[in-house]
């Protein structure tokens, strides 16, 4: 089953090379309405990409540490209005004044706590300094090695005042042991992956798992070699996930199929059960900072673990106005239309086109234009 539309929009990528391949599934009121693998998953062994194929998901990774997160809070462990020091009693980040202000659990989860990414400051920043670590590179650190990296740096504005993409959700990722009294990868897999069965998610995989080859524009394999970005350098380990030892990050560090993003996001667009009521997942939707205090990094307005389009930006990512989206540096995409229940996962191997470029909104497009037409090939 096929959507006509989107079918033409990802082959129209990969014949045009702005992309390696492509898994792309879609399903509205939990029904599945178009289910693609196409292009390759690795062009040297002209391997095809496949709907078992495994990705990097990279930011993909956030929205389920949301998830998470509001599990716990439901649960009563956690809750959002509390300094997060309650249960992190080391995590005191400070103000370029010398102030430490409190950083609450709704100040990561909307990327409002003073935090940033080391590939988002300017070279010679404190976060190059510390050598903070952004969960997508290959390192010797564990994560609470990397908390105390971060609780070192200096809070780049007061929390609550500033959107500012960011660690957040590796901090996340450590409250979240803290709490549970376990470690990240196996609360994922207590409170998401077996109630929901995502049998191929988790932050490590073994050396067999069929993984997608990472590719950046131009169709050129990536490597450890750092990326130049705007601001400075994204540190890249595509060897990472085969590596167990690594950290588990919250905010880049998971791997899975399409399918099992989908699955995710389903349960999160019919209601949130088995894992939150319909409730939280109404406030999760909410758009909760402004694009008054998001600025220049982000054209929508954002909530509990994901953008909001507006009317002026839904037209930009082919979205109706207040669905929710958001990407991954590895390539990909994904949105929710909570009105018609509609998900779009668009997972690709090559960056930053498949996250970027015009790949998302031309599928996004095309999938609710032919839903609205009732285009659909069986």
């Amino acid at each position: 089953m096929t959507l006509p539309g989107v079918t033409r929009a990802v082959d129209a990528a990969i014949s045009g090379r702005r992309i390696a391949g492509a898994v792309v599934l879609i399903s509205r009121d939990g029904h599945p309405v178009h289910d693609q693998a196409a292009g390759l998953a690795d062009l040297a062994s002209e391997t095809p990409m496949r709907r078992g194929t495994v990705f990097r998901l990279a930011s993909v990774t956030k929205p389920v540490i949301a998830v998470t997160t509001m599990h716990l809070v439901e649960a009563g462990d956690l809750d959002l209005t509390s300094p997060i020091h309650r249960w992190l009693g080391d995590f005191r980040p400070r103000l370029a004044d010398g102030s430490v202000p409190d950083i609450t659990v709704d100040n990561l989860l909307t990327h409002t706590a003073g935090l940033s990414y080391r590939m988002s400051e300017p070279p010679g920043s404190d976060y190059d300094r510390l050598e903070v670590s952004d969960g997508l590179d290959r390192t010797d650190l564990t994560l609470q090695q990397n908390l105390d990296r971060i609780a070192r740096t200096t809070l780049r504005a007061v929390p609550g005042t500033e959107f500012r993409y960011s660690l957040a959700y590796d901090v996340l990722g450590a409250l979240i042991e803290s709490v549970t009294g376990t470690t990240l990868p196996k609360a994922v897999d207590q409170i998401v992956c077996r109630p929901l069965q995502l049998h191929s998610f988790g932050f490590s995989v073994g050396e067999l798992a069929q993984v997608a080859t990472a590719y950046s524009d131009g169709l050129i394999p990536i490597t450890d070699e750092p990326i130049p970005n705007d601001f400075n350098v994204v540190r890249f380990s595509p060897e990472r996930i085969f590596d167990h030892t690594q950290w588990p990050s919250g905010g880049a560090g998971a791997a899975g199929t399409a399918g099992d993003v989908l699955r995710f996001l389903e349960s999160v667009a019919l209601g949130g059960d088995p894992i939150l009521t319909s409730r939280t997942v109404t406030e999760m939707y909410a758009a909760r900072i402004g694009r008054q205090l998001v600025g220049t990094t982000l054209h929508d307005s954002f909530a509990r673990g994901w953008a909001v389009t507006s009317p002026d930006t839904a037209p930009l990512y082919g979205l109706p106005i207040d669905s929710v989206h958001w990407g991954g540096a590895y390539g990909h995409s994904w949105a929710i239309d909570p009105a018609t229940r509609t998900v779009v996962v668009a997972l690709t191997n090559t960056t930053p086109e498949g996250m970027a470029g015009a790949f998302p909104a031309d599928v996004a497009r095309a999938a609710f234009t032919d839903l609205a037409t009732g285009a659909l090939d069986a």
